[in-house]
């Protein structure tokens, strides 16, 4: 994996021009990372192709974080007519790795990120953001119908599905129109670094570019229904102990878990059937089990008789194995 013509002229342009640059990382989406480094520093080079990307959410978003005092990326160098940015490097200490190898650390980690959530939704203001509404979640839940279950050969009949939906979303709405908070929407283990640096700043965030202005529920879904990694029904409890969201919460928490879980099941689909990509597929039945527990909860009733209505088991989540 080699960056797009145009980096390595970015790159001495920024004054980086002798470094050497490797693959770092790829995501769901169409942007690329590299480690840039000489001896004596290094950085992340962000390769974006405006065709498919647009870097400034990820700017705007960061200067939203830092100046709300938490560990985004420093911009060292951009170039948004090409969709180039030139980053600081968090390092190594990528929470889903690093669990791996050091499980004892998962409940104090997940603890961290939690506070962390507390912190931003105190902290940070949305205003600027784009709203999660109605709107945005109906075109989500809608990539079920248009990839899983076109994929799997499940007839549906959309109206129907989007009314099993606005049946549950009643509540969810109406508190993000009350109190909307910044939600970064992929905020789980593998976009969440480990800092040598005090209170919230001790995680860098990373993958902020898509944030709205949505429900306090939203993020901590995507933390504890992680579908890149199992996490049990156990520290999942806790960590909603520990968020101590009040009367009502955990309704919302499931009913944004299952549109979560849905949405994911589509795209994950689609990364495979439109996009070619390996890899995701195969994480459909840990998002399934999810999503069966979002499911069992009486504010989802609608919605789970829809599914037992027209998802047959078989193709839940053993079709995916």
């Amino acid at each position: 994996m080699i960056p797009r013509d145009g980096a390595r002229d970015f790159l001495t342009k920024a004054g980086w021009g002798a470094a050497a640059v490797e693959p770092l990382a790829g995501d769901a989406s169409f942007r690329r990372y590299f480690r840039v480094e000489e001896p004596a520093r290094r950085a992340v080079l962000m390769d974006a192709p405006p065709a498919h990307e647009d870097v400034k959410p990820f700017l705007s978003v960061a200067d939203l974080l830092v100046d709300a005092g938490f560990s985004a990326p420093q911009i060292l160098a951009r170039d948004l007519d090409r969709g180039f940015l030139l980053i600081e490097d968090f390092g190594d200490r990528l929470v889903g790795p690093v669990l791996k190898t050091e499980p004892h650390l998962e409940a104090p980690v997940y603890a961290q990120a939690v506070d962390l959530l507390a912190a931003l939704h105190g902290a940070a203001q949305p205003s600027a953001l784009p709203p999660y509404d109605r709107a945005v979640l109906a075109r989500e839940v809608m990539l079920f119908p248009d990839w899983y279950a076109k994929a799997a050969g499940i007839p549906v009949d959309d109206e129907a599905y989007l009314a099993a939906w606005d049946a549950v979303w009643g509540g969810v709405l109406a508190e993000t129109a009350r109190n909307p908070v910044v939600t970064l929407r992929d905020y789980h283990a593998e976009n969440l670094m480990l800092l040598d640096r005090p209170g919230v700043k001790g995680l860098g965030l990373l993958d902020f570019q898509d944030a709205l202005a949505g429900h306090p529920a939203y993020d901590l879904v995507s933390l504890l229904q992680d579908a890149r990694r199992d996490v049990s029904p156990e520290l999942e409890q806790a960590m909603l102990d520990r968020f101590d969201s009040g009367a009502g919460f955990r309704a919302a928490y499931e009913v944004l878990g299952a549109q979560r879980n849905v949405k994911i099941l589509g795209i994950f689909v689609r990364l495979r059937d439109r996009d070619g990509r390996q890899g995701y597929v195969e994480r459909l039945p840990r998002v399934w089990s999810y999503l069966d527990r979002n499911l069992a909860h009486p504010a989802l009733a609608p919605v789970k008789q829809w599914f037992d209505a027209h998802v047959p088991l078989a193709l839940r989540a053993a079709w995916c194995r």
